[in-house]
């Protein structure tokens, strides 16, 4: 009786290791193949998505993960600014307000009066626009730091940054959008490329458009003083008879500020500043 040919290399049980017939070699590297196959194509598919460019030419930056957001929403309205009296002085009364807001959402008292301000005098000139103080704030906070982009101390007494506050050159380079001059250079002092300027970063088409002094001393406005800041960004929010108390109207309006221009666009910009705005309206009320 003929013995069965036995393997070399012994199993691990002692027992003899026999040779895989022919079509049992095939199938297995057949599955080998298709797995291989499979994977190729997870990874390349997976690779590509994460490289497609946005509209500026930048590969889109990381989804915003802690805020789910399927239907727009209007931030919560926070506390009231002073109501303003146009017939007699509000500063001590203003003044008491902002250090409250100071201490209670760490906005600096002379970034919060402004803010404040801009409400009283939007309650008057435009009341079916229902703008509150913490929209301005948190674009405020997500553009400067209340100004503090410009250095330290941060916005001084007088309104005005310590160093002015000029973006870089809006030049289509390292994902920034491309917007060529529109203002020869007066409000940037770039006369090729445009550039956000001042603590709520204004375009300068933007701030010649829309640019008010907030005080009667009949000098310019100024898109570095935080004041003129706070009550441009407020007519500009406010503008197309827009009513900030709807998801509608308030999308349309933070969106439109300077979301064209950033990497996400405009609903991941009005995205971040609707976060902001309901921390600071939960911090003032709490």
């Amino acid at each position: 009786m003929s013995e069965r040919p036995s393997s070399s290399t012994p199993r691990g049980d002692g027992g003899p290791s026999w040779p895989l017939p022919g079509p049992a070699l095939s199938r297995i590297a057949l599955t080998l193949a298709l797995v291989a196959t499979g994977l190729i194509l997870v990874f390349t598919v997976g690779t590509n998505r994460d490289e497609e460019p946005n509209a500026e030419g930048a590969a889109p930056p990381p989804q915003p993960t802690s805020r789910s957001r399927p239907q727009p929403t209007v931030p919560a309205q926070a506390t009231p600014a002073p109501v303003d009296r146009p017939s007699q002085s509000d500063e001590d009364e203003l003044d008491e307000w902002s250090r409250k807001i100071e201490h209670a959402t760490g906005i600096p008292a002379r970034a919060a009066a402004a803010y404040g301000r801009a409400e009283m005098w939007l309650r008057g000139d435009r009341p079916e626009c229902h703008l509150s103080w913490s929209t301005l704030a948190a674009i405020g906070q997500v553009e400067s730091r209340h100004g503090a982009a410009g250095g330290e101390p941060g916005i001084g007494v007088d309104g005005v940054p310590a160093t002015p506050i000029i973006g870089p050159p809006l030049d289509g380079s390292r994902g920034r959008a491309q917007v060529r001059d529109t203002d020869r250079g007066e409000v940037d002092g770039d006369a090729t490329w445009d550039r956000a300027v001042g603590p709520m970063r204004f375009l300068p088409a933007q701030w010649q458009r829309w640019g008010k002094r907030a005080t009667g001393d009949g000098r310019a406005a100024d898109p570095q003083d935080i004041d003129d800041a706070a009550l441009t960004a407020a007519r500009l929010l406010c503008a197309e008879d827009r009513d900030l108390a709807t998801a509608k109207g308030w999308w349309k309006a933070v969106g439109g500020f300077r979301g064209p221009v950033t990497s996400g666009g405009a609903d991941e910009y009005a995205g971040r500043i609707a976060d902001q705005a309901e921390v600071y309206a939960g911090q003032a009320s709490g």
